[in-house]
C-alpha cells in the first residue's frame, strides 16, 4: 500500500471540490479551500479522526467500501477511483455494462471482411457482427435480441453444430469467465441471467456452484457447418477499452481445411451481398 501517495491524492481532490458542488452552504468566509475534512468524512460515512489519519499518510489500509464511499464524496471519476483502489491493492471497478457498441468497434467489424467477428458484452450478449459471422452462424438479425446470448445457446441446446464434449468444455470455460468479471451479484442484468440459467439448466447451476474463475482470451471451437462441413476455429477475445465488451475473432491457420472453408464462406457471403 502507498499511504503517502493516497494521502496526497485525497488532499488535492478535497481541495478541488467546491461546497456548492455537493449542496453545502457556501456563504460566509471559509479558511479551507474546497471541502473541510469533517465534510468529506460525513459524506463518506467515516469518522473525522479516521479520515484525518488517511490524509496524514498513516498506514491504515482502508477497505474497498470506504474508498468507493470517499470517491463518491469527492466526486471522483471512475479512473480516479480506480487509481485510488490500486494504491491499496484493490481491483478496479468493473467497466459500465452497455448494449451500445462503440463506434470504433463497429468500424473494425466492417473492415474485417475475411474473418467472422462478433462484439460481446460481459453477459455474452451478441451486440454486433459482420457479414462473415452471418455466413458462419446464420442470420443473427432474425434472432430476437433477448435470445442473442451465447450462454443461453450453450445451456439450452441451441448451439447447433457443436458436439456434446466440445459444448460441455466451452460451457465450463464461459461460466468461469462470467464469474471472473466480478459483476455478480452487483450487476442486476448478470444476476438475472445467472438466476434464469440456474433454473433452466442443472448443468449451468452445477458449474456456477463450482466458483471456478478463468478469463477467456483464446480458445478452440470445433463445429459442423451445414455447408462447408467440419471446422476447427481459433477464437481470440480482445477487450474493447473503457467498456465491458470484447471483440471475438474466428481465425484458422493458413493451409488448413478450415482456412480454405473460411475462404469459401467469404466468397459466398460476397455473392449474397452483391445480389
Amino acid at each position: 500500500m502507498n499511504a503517502a501517495e493516497l494521502a496526497g491524492f485525497l488532499r488535492t481532490r478535497r481541495a478541488r471540490v467546491r461546497p456548492v458542488d455537493v449542496g453545502l452552504d457556501h456563504t460566509g468566509r471559509r479558511q479551507t479551500r474546497g471541502l473541510r475534512r469533517e465534510e468529506v468524512a460525513g459524506r463518506a460515512g467515516v469518522s473525522v479522526d479516521y479520515y484525518i489519519r488517511l490524509e496524514q499518510g498513516r498506514r491504515l489500509r482502508p477497505s474497498r467500501q470506504v474508498l468507493v464511499a470517499l470517491a463518491r464524496a469527492l466526486q471522483l471519476s471512475d479512473d480516479e477511483c480506480n487509481y485510488m483502489l490500486g494504491l491499496v491493492g484493490e481491483a478496479a471497478l468493473p467497466a459500465p455494462s452497455s448494449r451500445r457498441t462503440e463506434a470504433g468497434a463497429l468500424r473494425l467489424l466492417d473492415r474485417l471482411d475475411d474473418l467472422p467477428a462478433l462484439v460481446l458484452n460481459a453477459r455474452y450478449d451478441i451486440l454486433a457482427w459482420n457479414a462473415m459471422a452471418v455466413a458462419l452462424m446464420g442470420d443473427l438479425a432474425a434472432v430476437p435480441e433477448r435470445e442473442r446470448n451465447t450462454l443461453r445457446w450453450l445451456f439450452s441446446g441451441q448451439a447447433r453444430g457443436i458436439g456434446p464434449h466440445d459444448r460441455a468444455q466451452l460451457g465450463r470455460r464461459c461460466v468461469a469467465d462470467l464469474r471472473s468479471t466480478g459483476r455478480y451479484p452487483d450487476d442486476p442484468e448478470v444476476r438475472h441471467l445467472v438466476h434464469e440459467l440456474a433454473l433452466e439448466s442443472r448443468e449451468f447451476a452445477a458449474l456456477w456452484e463450482r466458483h471456478e474463475i478463468g478469463v477467456n482470451r483464446a480458445m478452440t471451437k470445433r463445429m459442423l457447418h451445414p455447408v462447408v462441413g467440419p471446422l476447427e476455429l481459433d477464437c481470440e477475445l480482445l477487450t474493447i477499452p473503457d467498456s465491458d465488451q470484447r471483440l471475438m475473432l474466428y481465425t484458422a491457420a493458413p493451409g488448413t481445411a478450415t482456412y480454405r472453408a473460411l475462404r469459401g464462406l467469404r466468397e459466398s457471403a460476397g455473392e449474397r451481398l452483391t445480389c
